[in-house]
């Protein structure tokens, strides 16, 4: 059988907005990839579906499941239709994220400083204090460029009406961004013609702006400032990405046993000797970062690294501290913190979202619970999760108890029934929820934002779930020009 048999037969969900197909055809931006796909014979692209298992195993591009006693290290996923978005949509979509980090970073300032938002009222104070991730041993400290969110992963989901949300925002130690890039280098194999003729955005230069923006934070102006990427060890479920990264840069990548603080100023054990360390790319969470002042126990961190950021002698990147700003209960108030800070109303709209603090919002999320999704505020990879219209009642009561006992630790939103893709599953094309999420560069001479993103799909029928961790897996995404 041929694939243009196969998409004839292809079914859009009832109430779903799908990105390819409409009840009268194909979305234009599509047009080009449905005939270049019609060419083909369905074996055609099995074995480009295995090829890309293939080369995703030799590259050894994995990530790392904690919770499944199967064996912890996976090849991560890949659909190898790619998934389309116009110029135009893009555009939005990057002026969007553009306005929030602004104001997320003129939060982050604040928070950490004159907290002039609380005492306007606009965010609650108790909110703030509750909040597992302010980090008060940070307070007051003067980051390079006031800027503390250099690296972003910004999630969004499309509704059934094909506007784009923000689900979530990740500020601390956002990863996926290797996925990003070697979905592109197999596509490159796989499609290398529809790629050209779509003339499709790059994202190659990625490695080359993020490196750029390290070293532009070096606190001297030097001419050869060291940049290094910290990471927890090779058992951390990004390991291959810190790995990725390091050797796109041209940069080392060090545990917390390699770095040590002398005078305030942090240097690398070379066998060379000493050698002075300017800027820290850190994978690992705040926490472990340095035990004379986090966990005394944690053999991650560098000991007095915090004193050495403090005096200014040393870049970190993130900032430590952002997790007040991704807490899930404070992403209600992104909205009036972009009023608030630049006088502007929000580009990309959030989730409706309920607080569970607040009885009254608390008892309707209780009364319309198998509609709503409950989240932990500070879990993430889709675990601490309860999809109400999938859950048994046992498990909603055990929810209902745990929210009742801290109301605080938990948000509510409606179901929303994400946009869904056609993917090539099983030899047949079948359409799968998705979501995205693009990856910001906040530096001194403002933002990048690479065309396109990590798309992950839900490759479980009917699953809105699209986590790696969950059966989740990822598509190339195109940002293309349409006539």
């Amino acid at each position: 059988m041929d694939c243009a048999a196969l998409l004839q037969q292809y079914k859009i969900p009832p109430g779903i907005w799908d990105e390819m197909a409409t009840a009268s055809g194909t979305r234009s931006q599509y047009n080009n990839i449905v005939a270049a796909l019609q060419q083909y014979a369905v074996s055609d692209l099995q074995q480009k579906d295995r090829l890309a298992g293939e080369l995703f195993m030799n590259q050894g591009i994995t990530f790392t499941v904690y919770s499944n006693n199967e064996g912890i290290e996976r090849i991560f996923p890949f659909d190898i239709i790619p998934r389309v978005i116009t110029s135009k949509e893009w555009n939005h979509i990057e002026n969007g994220i553009k306005q929030r980090l602004k104001a997320l970073n003129l939060f982050l300032k604040d928070i950490y400083n004159e907290q002039q938002i609380i005492k306007d009222k606009i965010v609650p104070a108790a909110l703030i204090a509750s909040c597992p991730h302010y980090t008060r041993e940070v307070f007051g400290i003067k980051v390079p460029y006031d800027i503390y969110v250099h690296i972003s992963g910004i999630d969004l989901i499309r509704g059934d009406d094909g506007t784009f949300y923000i689900l979530e925002d990740n500020l601390r130690t956002p990863s996926g961004v290797s996925y990003m890039l070697e979905n592109r280098e197999i596509t490159k194999r796989l499609f290398p013609e529809m790629l050209h003729n779509n003339k499709v955005k790059m994202v190659s230069n990625y490695p080359l702006l993020l490196h750029e923006i390290l070293l532009s934070l070096a606190p001297q102006q030097i001419s050869n400032p060291t940049a290094v990427i910290l990471t927890p060890g090779i058992f951390n479920s990004a390991y291959y990405e810190h790995t990725f990264l390091a050797r796109q840069m041209g940069v080392p990548l060090v545990e917390g046993r390699d770095l040590l603080v002398d005078n305030h100023k942090v240097y690398m054990k070379t066998t060379y000797g000493l050698q002075r360390v300017h800027v820290i790319y850190r994978r690992v969470d705040d926490d472990f970062l340095d035990p004379l002042v986090f966990k005394p126990d944690s053999v991650l961190g560098v000991p007095g690294l915090v004193g050495a950021y403090r005096k200014g002698n040393v870049a970190i990147v993130n900032a430590m501290g952002n997790g007040v700003a991704d807490d899930k209960a404070v992403y209600n108030y992104v909205p009036a913190m972009i009023k608030y800070y630049l006088n502007e109303e929000p580009i990309l709209p959030n989730v409706p979202t309920y607080e569970l603090s607040d009885v009254e919002q608390k008892n309707y999320v209780f009364e319309n619970i198998h509609k709503m999704v409950v989240k932990r505020t500070n879990q993430s990879g889709g675990y601490g999760m309860l999809m109400g219209n999938k859950a048994e009642e046992k498990e909603i009561d055990d929810f209902k108890k745990a929210i009742e006992a801290d109301p605080r630790s938990f948000i509510a939103q409606p179901i929303i029934k994400l946009s869904t893709v056609p993917c090539f599953i099983n030899g047949k094309f079948e359409a799968r929820h998705v979501d995205l999420r693009p990856y910001a560069l906040c530096g001194p001479n403002g933002i990048d934002i690479v065309p396109g993103g990590l798309t992950r799909v839900a490759l479980k029928e009917g699953s809105l779930v699209v986590n790696s961790s969950q059966g989740g897996g990822s598509k190339d995404t195109w940002v293309i020009d349409v006539e």
